[in-house]
């Protein structure tokens, strides 16, 4: 994890940015110190759940990156009047208009960011849509902040192989900076700039025009940034520890105690050129065992196979032997428990417990 953290943080220091590491992957206190540049922020946070846990350890700057809910606005509200400094993000004009009303219900301006489609992903308002784009800033600047805009590259998952992944990183920031420019242009303020996703974060060559990046997985890597090819194996900072339970020999099973609410149900590297099933399995040291996979799990129960046609072995691991469990996506398998034990290298010694939460 540590190398991880500072690998990216080394990769973006020649250009200027910030880094506002996005802690929904962690959802941990103790992580959330070790990532960020300063006890107080810059943070992104997916939840008011998680802005009110990191507030509470002291976080001051936050962008909760999930467009805004109305309704969610008071609980905004009670943040900011906490002394935290959170930003909202949208896309809309009724959204911008909900945000404005609080504001000025509250004679408090809440910032927010629009949110710009850079690859049709998910959400956001298309860089050249520029009559919208300066709708729901005029919107804002009413009686709210508008404090910049905002952009996440997830198109980055699907691409493979270093070219692609530096044309996604180009269209992120172009993108983003495109919009940018359309807001000042129509004489409206933008002062942030705001790019974001682990593939683009390690493969961009220019980020001309961007003030900050967001990036969350890279704490921990997984398969799924593996099969992108951001990291190797050997760099995935999180495992599921556990332990064999049974054997079925005809079928060439070895049973663990660890099933899909151990690693949870996320299937990602299904889509990819290596399908790693629930997890590749590694040794209690962590080192992988050659093609071996967690092919099949039940809610408390895993199935680990050689992966079919590999012509690997299955190796000889007895009742009651300890295996770990890389998995797919460290957000959601990290989601499955309440806290980390952590180890240091390849040391089975856990020399500290590290909780961490969900819920919304």
């Amino acid at each position: 994890m540590d190398r991880n953290i500072a690998r990216l943080r080394g990769r973006l220091d020649p250009f200027g940015v910030s880094l506002r590491p996005h802690l929904k992957t962690a959802k941990s206190v103790e992580v959330a110190r070790r990532v960020m540049t300063s006890p107080a922020g810059p943070a992104t946070v997916s939840t008011l759940k998680e802005a009110a846990q990191f507030a509470a350890a002291g976080v001051r700057d936050i962008i909760y990156a999930v467009g805004i809910a109305p309704s969610k606005l008071a609980r905004v509200l009670e943040l900011r009047a906490e002394g935290v400094d959170i930003a909202v993000v949208l896309d809309t004009v009724e959204q911008a208009e909900a945000v404005a009303a609080a504001s000025r219900a509250a004679g408090v301006r809440i910032p927010a960011l629009i949110e710009v489609d850079c690859d049709g992903h998910r959400s956001g308002v298309l860089p050249t849509d520029a009559a919208r784009l300066v709708e729901i800033g005029h919107a804002l600047a009413r009686d709210a902040e508008l404090r910049g805009v905002i952009t996440h590259a997830g198109g980055s998952y699907a691409a493979r192989g270093a070219e692609a992944l530096r044309q996604c990183a180009e269209a992120e920031r172009r993108g983003v900076v495109d919009a940018a420019a359309i807001l000042r242009n129509a004489g409206l303020p933008c002062p942030v700039v705001s790019v974001g996703s682990t593939p683009t974060a390690h493969y961009a060559t220019d980020l001309t025009g961007v003030t900050e990046v967001r990036a969350g997985v890279f704490i921990f890597f997984d398969l799924v940034m593996a099969g992108v090819g951001v990291c190797r194996i050997e760099d995935i900072a999180i495992s599921v520890l556990a332990t064999v339970i049974g054997h079925q020999h005809d079928k060439g099973w070895i049973l663990i105690d660890a099933g899909w609410m151990a690693m949870s149900q996320d299937r990602g590297t299904s889509k990819q050129a290596v399908n790693q099933g629930y997890g590749l399995v590694c040794d209690i040291a962590g080192n992988a065992y050659a093609d071996l996979i967690v092919a099949d799990a039940n809610q408390e129960h895993g199935i680990i196979m050689v992966r079919p046609g590999s012509g690997a072995v299955l190796p000889d691991l007895a009742i009651g032997d300890r295996v770990r469990i890389l998995p797919n996506h460290a957000c959601a398998t990290g989601a499955q428990h309440r806290r980390y034990h952590v180890v240091h290298g390849t040391s089975d010694v856990v020399e500290a417990e590290w909780l961490r939460f969900g819920g919304w």
